[in-house]
């Protein structure tokens, strides 16, 4: 059973399996196809692990020789993918929780800040989880992650998990001091973020590997993302 506690959890997993598989997601070397397996991989393990304290109800069951009971998940959950890095561990989750309710989150910075915008949002307003596991590779500075747990708390999510590949000191520490009753499952901390808000030696940016996405200016990211920008843009 699942209790009840106002402090979060946080789990770094020691898995030297996910070391592993972690050492390959960083590398420069490692093509598209084989970064999205990879973050795949460690997504269901990480999974795994970050459900470990759903609710669950007893009911009977039947089996081949007899009836006996069981354990089957009461939890209602929701799946929180942050766009797009967080679009790639949507299918390892749903292996996990095939039942689970899928909502998309879109963000991004701000033209020369760090500040987090919201593009994209379909919470639906008329119901919402027990549980909401926020799903992003990366906590670099924690804001958009930050932005995306208070949409979910005024959402009414019960309790809010956030699963990550990486995240750095700084970020973490942002986001457990706002946020003490969120739970973290990460593989590993990175000590590094530097000023234009990227953990080193962390794996780049997720996206643009996950989709092999050139990088653009931004100033010309945000034109693509606002409607007001992009009818200009488009006009000239």
């Amino acid at each position: 059973q699942q209790t009840k506690n106002k402090m979060s959890t946080l789990n770094v997993s020691g898995h030297p399996v996910l070391a592993h598989k972690l050492s390959v997601l960083r590398s420069d070397q490692t093509s598209p196809a084989e970064f999205r397996r990879v973050l795949r991989e460690i997504t269901f393990y990480l999974g795994y692990e970050a459900t470990s304290k759903l609710d669950t109800k007893t009911v009977e069951i039947s089996t081949p020789m007899t009836t006996t009971t069981g354990q089957k998940l009461s939890s209602k959950v929701a799946l929180i993918p942050i766009m797009r890095a967080g679009l790639g561990m949507v299918e390892p989750m749903l292996e996990l929780l095939p039942n689970s309710d899928v909502y998309h989150i879109g963000m991004y910075r701000a033209s020369g800040s760090l500040l987090p915008i919201q593009y994209y949002n379909k919470l639906p307003r008329d119901k919402s989880a027990d549980v909401a596991y926020v799903l992003d590779p990366m906590i670099a500075t924690s804001g958009t992650i930050c932005a995306v747990v208070n949409i979910l708390k005024k959402w009414g999510a019960a309790k809010i998990h956030v699963i990550a590949v990486l995240a750095s000191e700084a970020g973490l520490a942002k986001l457990r001091g706002d946020h003490p009753d969120v739970d973290v499952t990460v593989t590993h901390i990175d000590k590094i973020l530097d000023e234009q808000g990227m953990i080193s030696p962390g794996l780049g940016d997720a996206g643009n590997r996950l989709y092999k996405t050139p990088t653009i200016d931004q100033d010309d990211d945000e034109k693509l993302l606002s409607p007001t920008k992009r009818k200009r843009t488009m006009s000239k």
